[in-house]
């Protein structure tokens, strides 16, 4: 990663945000098809589900939508992208001039291996942040790549004083290569397992999405689901049958998937690279960031003020209220963070679902994972629920929020996988919204976190910024309130952590209770 300080003041020619952040295409021109595209193939383990024509078709829209380019082959290690060797630098302002609130700040990257040559291709993954520690300022950027080893990050200038640009390499293009190959061809190197008993007898079975057609001989236990029909499937137990499964729990992952020298690529060093000045022109890119830190508090570009909530307000602002919360376990901190306001009954965390109730302001919290994939500890069988399935049980109306967070599970798997869940919640959504007008929907995106190898291979960041690009294309149009997770973590101070530090929980919650109860307009 590189460091670079620099010093911005507040002009009397001031820029508005609106000129400035212009949407960017989340692909590249260079990378998109040209002339007739081939028939859409599915090509996950789950094969047989074959989508119907629609269906591929938005399937080639959103793949196209998250398309990466592939490098070529390197003969050594040596010709891999190397941080320390690279060369960064700030653009200057527009004639020369003081950079002042409402600039942009571009800031170049070239990419050079380890004997220090510059790289001719793209496909490295980047992430950028503009902060200021003094201030508690954070804001991040985009990285455009321009294919030919040189990228820009871009940044809005938004408060006055001092800030640092910050730059990491995640993954050289050459890691991302080898993830790819191992979510397209080892789905399976995730795997889970559950526990079978009858009476005295159990035993213990590997399931999974749809399990390898590789073991023809071995009986299947067809666990699919009847509504949505999203599949899943256990071997039989050799002694007893597929009606006596008690549960569902995270197996573990599968070793040995990637060779010596692709587990290079994955190592981290804790060096800091020389900065170097280097004169590039690059095209134009602008952006749309979602919000920013200042004095700790995330403010947001929708245009709405964040409010700030106290445990009182808080309380106010639920009353009469049912949240409904369902996914993952960022999604459960945020349950567990909203629990502590709400005093009553509180049911017992091994039963689902999790439950508070303040019968005094008529508060009703609950919180209920995904059904699988899902990689937590333990849960029942008879507990494993489909998101869409439990949207359809809701009436809906002014008084009901559904909140969801579903991303960080669906990581090892094809993308066609992720894409066909979202789309079995985006029909639940339509049809909620269309019987319960009012009803308040939010939908919280994947964040950054911390990586080792074993979690790069499985549950890399680079994973998680496809799903949460597909996230946004899946539910855009829909009457839905868009927590951006991903640029609240990357703007944060904090280290990077899947279950992101209490400060970003706090300022997320108070960006929802913002929705849930806006400020009354001033006459």
């Amino acid at each position: 990663w590189v460091i670079f300080t620099i010093r911005y003041l507040h002009c009397k020619y001031y820029n508005t945000a609106s000129m400035l952040f212009q949407p960017q295409n989340s692909i590249h021109p260079a990378l998109a098809q040209k002339g007739p595209r081939p028939p859409y193939k599915n090509h996950t383990i789950c094969s047989h589900l074959e989508p119907t024509p629609d269906e591929a078709l938005e399937d080639r829209a959103l793949l196209d939508a998250i398309a990466w380019p592939k490098p070529p082959a390197p003969t050594s290690l040596n010709q891999t992208s190397d941080p320390v060797h690279s060369l960064f630098t700030i653009l200057p302002s527009k004639g020369g001039r003081e950079r002042c609130v409402g600039d942009q700040l571009e800031a170049l990257v070239q990419m050079q291996d380890f004997q220090g040559r510059p790289k001719r291709y793209g496909g490295d993954f980047l992430v950028a942040r503009l902060h200021s520690p003094e201030l508690g300022a954070g804001v991040a950027g985009t990285v455009a790549d321009h294919l030919n080893g040189s990228y820009s990050a871009l940044f809005p200038l938004l408060w006055e004083g001092p800030a640092q640009v910050t730059i990491t390499m995640v993954h050289s293009s050459e890691a991302v290569a080898v993830l790819q190959r191992l979510r397209e061809q080892r789905s399976d190197r995730f795997f889970f397992q559950s526990l079978f008993r009858s009476g005295k007898l159990s035993e213990t079975s590997v399931c999974n999405m749809c399990l390898p057609h590789n073991r023809p001989q071995e009986p299947l236990c067809n666990y699919t689901d009847l509504h949505t029909g999203e599949p899943w499937y256990c071997l039989k137990p050799k002694r007893l049958s597929c009606g006596t499964r008690i549960n569902h729990f995270k197996g573990g992952y599968k070793k040995d998937l990637v060779t010596h020298k692709e587990a290079l690529l994955f190592q981290r060093s804790g060096a800091e690279p020389s900065l170097k000045n280097r004169s590039i022109e690059p095209g134009p890119v602008k952006y749309n960031p979602a919000g920013y830190y200042y004095k700790g508090s995330w403010r947001s570009f929708d245009g709405t003020p964040v409010r700030q909530f106290d445990a009182k307000l808080i309380t106010q602002c639920l009353t009469s209220k049912m949240i409904n919360m369902y996914g993952d376990s960022t999604m459960r901190q945020w349950f567990e963070y909203l629990t502590a306001f709400v005093p009553g009954e509180h049911r017992h965390p091994s039963l689902w679902p999790f439950m508070a109730v303040d019968g005094k302001h008529n508060i009703l919290l609950k919180y209920r994972c995904h059904g699988p994939p899902i990689g937590f500890s333990t849960v029942r069988a008879s507990e494993l629920r489909y998101v869409a399935n439990e949207l359809d049980r809701l009436p809906g109306g002014p008084n009901t929020v559904v909140v969801l967070s579903l991303w960080a599970h669906f990581s090892p798997f094809p993308v066609e996988v992720y894409i066909r869940r979202m789309r079995h919640i985006r029909r639940a959504l339509e049809r909620l919204l269309a019987r319960g007008p009012g009803t308040l929907v939010v939908i919280r995106s994947a964040n950054l976190r911390a990586l080792d190898k074993e979690m790069s291979l499985n549950h890399s960041d680079w994973f998680s910024l496809q799903l949460d690009r597909i996230l946004r294309n899946m539910f855009m149009g829909l009457a839905v309130v868009f927590v951006d997770a991903w640029e609240m973590t990357l703007a944060h101070h904090s280290p990077h952590n899947i279950h992101p530090h209490p400060d970003i929980i706090k300022n997320m919650i108070s960006l929802i209770l913002t929705q849930v109860c806006p400020a009354k307009k001033k006459s």
